[in-house]
């Protein structure tokens, strides 16, 4: 029996354990989602699952045992960091369904927000296969390389906090991709791979733009309901309000974006930032220029919320 609701759907490909199974059941609940009808959720879904199913094709190391990868001046090099990138999008097809079914129902959120985080599980499937097709292509395969799942664990880190899960996955690791991919699409291409260039930047690229303007809106929607039901203006954690950057509403959700990236990312920001593509996502410099020292000058250096990997995966994401 097909599952009968979004995030149904969403725990049944959590549940899966192969990558291609998963894009599989992705694709088949956008199906069933675009054909009308089918509920964002329902009382008796099924619970969200601690972790999703992995069925151990790649071999998961500590990120600091990782080999280097390299430049891409070598085809085991540009196989490598290919691999780390279809690697990160098979995770990123799971964080996308865990937050429809973690926090869709659970907060409240609207039919918009579920549409939104299947489109944006459907754009990771599309990205994690392309990849993969260019890794067969070079004479490779998924699976033939370690990996670590440092996204996974920031995502443990903040499964108690929507606005925290909003805030680091895609305000923080999905921008430092953006800031990352042209470097990685111009190595492809000066060694030689402009087919792999090309995936990079007609199809990841523009729609990882989209993500991290996602991950932006509903941390908005989300923190500004919350100052509303806790007495609006002179409340203090979450509220209401037209998602305006301007003015005292739009200061309060950026002050509230800062103490959340301090309290849950471990580490600073780190520059150079790709200001145009974070713009192009409504993420402008006040949203992140303070959180380069992520509020470590004048303190001890102390472990925030996120896993040990978390602060590796931001300068990993899209990366090489």
């Amino acid at each position: 029996m097909a599952p009968g609701s979004l995030a149904a759907w969403a725990v049944q490909v959590l549940r899966e354990p192969a990558a291609a199974e998963k894009a599989a059941k992705t694709r088949a609940a956008l199906a069933a989602w675009r054909a009308g009808g089918l509920p964002a959720s329902l009382p008796d879904d099924p619970p969200c699952p601690a972790r999703p199913a992995r069925d151990g094709a790649v071999t998961v190391i500590a990120a600091r045992n990782l080999p280097r990868r390299g430049k891409g001046g070598t085809l085991a090099s540009r196989q490598a960091i290919l691999h780390s990138l279809a690697h990160i999008e098979s995770w990123a097809i799971d964080l996308a369904w865990d937050a429809v079914a973690r926090f869709g129902a659970a907060e409240r959120l609207p039919r918009e927000f579920f549409h939104d985080f299947a489109v944006l599980a459907e754009d990771e499937c599309r990205h994690f296969e392309m990849l993969e097709q260019r890794l067969r292509d070079l004479g490779s395969h998924y699976g033939a390389f370690p990996a670590h799942d440092g996204l996974w664990d920031s995502a443990e880190a903040t499964a108690g906090d929507f606005c925290a899960r909003m805030a680091v996955e895609h305000c923080v690791h999905e921008a430092r991709g953006l800031d990352a991919l042209p470097q990685t699409i111009a190595r492809f291409r000066s060694n030689g791979d402009p087919e792999t260039a090309e995936v990079l930047e007609g199809t990841v690229y523009p729609e990882e733009v989209t993500h991290c303007a996602a991950g932006l809106r509903w941390f908005r929607h989300v923190c500004e309901r919350r100052r509303a039901e806790v007495g609006g203006r002179g409340g203090g954690g979450g509220g209401g309000g037209g998602g305006d950057d301007g003015g005292e509403e739009g200061d309060f959700v950026i002050r509230e974006f800062h103490a959340c990236v301090r309290k849950h990312f471990r580490g600073p920001l780190k520059p150079p930032f790709n200001t145009a593509a974070r713009a192009k996502a409504g993420f402008t410099p006040e949203w992140y220029e303070p959180l380069v020292d992520n509020g470590m000058n004048g303190r001890e250096g102390r472990p925030a919320a996120g896993a040990p990997a978390a602060a590796d995966e931001s300068q990993k994401r899209n990366s090489s």
